[in-house]
């Protein structure tokens, strides 16, 4: 029987780990967690911008006033949750790839398997969307991303499977990341502190 984990060369192991704790905080770590959790549970191989998505919603209030009203967020956690059960199985086999993130090396695209042996990979564009949402927090001079920082960063790949959903829920992933890119602070967060 082959054993499941390959051992990496030095440079994937100085590639940073996507969800490293210290850098995202306490709001965040959850947020991955879940989206890894959501992952596994649905047999996907890779964690995407979906479930990302899905699971911000889930943790993050300011995320949820994000989005708007509440017949909208409904709407959008509507097809979220359709994902396995119809909606989302013709993305199951296919990589989320919008061309936000040409290549991304093996290690640094794995979600260290805490709580699983089996954790699945991340797709470059969540991949993508994870990078998007420490830059915004270091543009706004803060360590740690917030939740906005990774919805901003979501909405901003048009290509995302994240964008989609929002899209097919009747909420504007342009007007949502204008509105987050204005610092609106209804949008943007109290600037990290709740990370």
């Amino acid at each position: 029987m082959q054993p499941r984990t390959t051992r990496g060369s030095a440079h994937d192991e100085a590639v940073p780990q996507i969800d490293d704790d210290a850098a995202l905080g306490a709001e965040l770590a959850a947020v991955v967690a879940g989206a890894r959790r959501r992952a596994v549970r649905d047999g996907d191989r890779q964690i995407d911008t979906a479930h990302l998505l899905h699971s911000l919603l889930e943790h993050d209030p300011e995320v949820r006033a994000a989005v708007g009203d509440p017949q909208r967020l409904a709407r959008l956690l509507g097809y979220l949750v359709q994902r396995s059960i119809g909606y989302g199985l013709r993305w199951q086999g296919s990589v989320e790839d919008s061309g936000a993130l040409a290549v991304v090396p093996a290690p640094a695209a794995r979600v260290l398997a805490r709580d699983t042996r089996d954790a699945p990979a991340w797709s470059p564009a969540a991949a993508a969307a994870m990078s998007g949402a420490r830059e915004r927090a270091r543009r706004r001079g803060e360590l740690r991303p917030a939740g906005t920082d990774l919805l901003g960063a979501l909405a901003a790949d048009p290509g995302a499977r994240a964008v989609e959903v929002l899209e097919r829920a009747g909420v504007s992933a342009l007007d949502l990341g204008a509105r987050i890119d204005a610092g609106d602070e209804e949008y943007a967060g109290d600037g990290g502190a709740s990370c």
